[in-house]
């Protein structure tokens, strides 16, 4: 056959020595690329179709005996499965034992002197280094648990229940403390402190707050009952605690809680309304009715701090006063007794400033007009008379409060018989509902909505 020994180099053969074929690649394979041109990729160098040797070519016999090469790094994982000894460039998964702090929950249980009071009151009391967030957050997630049930931060607890603590969270450094240390009282404020009490057991003080003693310190109050607390704890470790106040220009009997347990237990009767106040008042004129109750809601007057109210039928707070006359002046002025069956602040003088008789030197509500000419003092005439309350060991604390000076005087000197003042508590009174008593309206309300709702699907099921 023509040619048959001049045939063309191959391309890229190993053999073709004399060849002016292109040199192999380096490293290639050469079968791999020309695959699907030849049909057989695996052709040895230097061979035809037919098996004879290629023209320029050697024979195999010719050929230098191949040497062994050293093996070349593979660039490719080899198939297969996975090495049983992990890589050392990637990092190994190990598991591990639960931290200790998640371990480290702690169990508290309430002592008889929290019993009643608020679960964030008794963090305040027993781990104030633990915040209100904090605590509300433990609430949600539930990590929070009293008795093995979820609580929130607003729940009341009882001695005896076992409070959940999660672990304590670590912090960057220690907290500052929450308020200066209170300076240490003179004799003289010992004293004076210790003058007002007129009531004293193990669980309870009252005494006779004088006018212009603020009940709590604010802007420019150095002195306060707040801040006398410390000369009324006499044989006790423990500080008393306010429950309620009275404003700066009101005297009279003012409660204090002797221990928590009391505290508690005072707040929850002030906020049901089953504590009894009676004041009494010097109003300008007489009201026409002689035994009345005025029901207007009491809101924050919009532009003065907060510092002032005034009835607001739209969003005020439901309020409730009972005024009786005791005595009149002619049409000059009345004694009035007054009782609040709301706790809004400034009620009484805004309630009775709203019916067109003003407290006397009440400048704040009524103007000039609140005050009488004459010998009558221009203090404010409002003084917190009596106070009745269940006592948290049985009984009833009942305590009435002599007058200050400037009103003993302006009764005289209206002509008033103070003995006629102290006039019967009425027991049966319709006093309006507590936040839990709307609170237990509203929750039967959805569940009676809820209820209906179920009735109409079913009855659209069976039809």
């Amino acid at each position: 056959m023509k040619g048959a020994g001049k045939g063309a180099p191959p391309r890229g053969g190993s053999g073709g020595g004399g060849s002016k074929g292109r040199p192999p690649a380096s490293g290639g394979r050469t079968g791999d690329r020309f695959k699907g041109k030849s049909g057989d990729s695996k052709r040895p160098a230097g061979k035809s179709a037919a098996g004879k040797s290629t023209g320029g070519g050697k024979s195999v016999g010719d050929r230098k005996p191949a040497t062994a090469r050293p093996p070349r790094a593979a660039s490719k994982p080899p198939a297969g499965p996975a090495p049983a000894t992990p890589r050392q460039d990637r990092p190994t998964t190990v598991a591990k034992a639960p931290s200790p702090a998640v371990l480290d929950v702690r169990q508290f249980t309430v002592a008889p002197d929290d019993d009643g009071i608020r679960l964030d009151r008794w963090f305040q009391r027993h781990l104030p280094d633990i915040g209100f967030n904090t605590v509300s957050r433990w609430a949600r997630t539930g990590q929070l648990r009293v008795d093995g049930a979820r609580a929130t931060p607003g729940d009341r607890v009882s001695a005896g229940q076992a409070i959940r603590v999660p672990p304590a969270e670590p912090r960057a450094a220690a907290r500052a403390p929450r308020r200066p240390d209170r300076p240490a009282l003179s004799d003289d404020q010992m004293t004076f402190a210790r003058d007002l009490v007129i009531h004293r057991d193990e669980q309870a003080i009252v005494i006779n707050k004088p006018p212009g003693l603020a009940t709590q310190g604010g802007t420019k109050t150095d002195t306060h009952v707040d801040g006398l607390l410390d000369a009324l704890a006499f044989d006790l470790d423990q500080r008393p605690k306010l429950v309620h106040r009275l404003d700066k220009d009101t005297s009279g009997a003012l409660l204090v809680a002797r221990t928590a347990r009391s505290a508690a237990w005072f707040a929850k009767a002030f906020s049901s309304r089953t504590a009894r106040k009676v004041y009494w008042a010097i109003v300008i004129g007489v009201p026409d009715v002689q035994d009345g109750t005025i029901d207007l809601p009491i809101a924050k007057q919009p532009g003065t701090g907060g510092e002032k109210m005034h009835v607001d039928t739209e969003e005020g707070l439901p309020s409730r006063s009972r005024y009786r006359v005791i005595e009149r002046a002619g049409n000059r002025a009345a004694w009035v007794e007054l009782q609040p069956f709301t706790g809004r602040t400034h009620q009484l003088r805004v309630h009775m400033a709203a019916i067109g008789h003003p407290i006397v030197g009440d400048g704040k509500y009524g103007g000039k007009e609140a005050f009488l000419s004459g010998t009558i003092s221009r203090k404010m005439h409002l003084h917190a008379r009596r106070i009745r309350v269940d006592h948290p060991d049985g009984g009833r604390i009942d305590v009435k409060a002599d007058l200050p000076t400037h009103f003993r005087e302006s009764l005289e000197d209206l002509g008033f018989d103070q003995a006629l003042g102290d006039m019967p508590l009425d027991e049966e009174i319709a006093l309006p509902p507590t936040r839990e008593d709307e609170k237990r309206a509203a929750r039967a309300h959805a569940k009676q909505v809820r209820k209906e709702r179920r009735g109409e699907r079913r009855t659209r099921g069976t039809r």
